[in-house]
């Protein structure tokens, strides 16, 4: 049986790239920093 390499998760996505997670480091909060700079509607995940 053959399986696509893409199988999202909801938990892991937001485990890895969600809000709270970018927060938790300076450098992820530069990252929080400069999409609310670029006016981003979605800030993170």
């Amino acid at each position: 049986m053959t399986y696509t390499t893409y199988r999202p998760h909801n938990k892991k996505r937001k485990r890895t790239h969600g809000f709270l997670i970018r927060m938790s480091s300076p450098g992820g909060a530069k990252v929080i920093k400069r999409r609310r700079a670029k006016g981003r509607k979605k800030l993170s995940v």
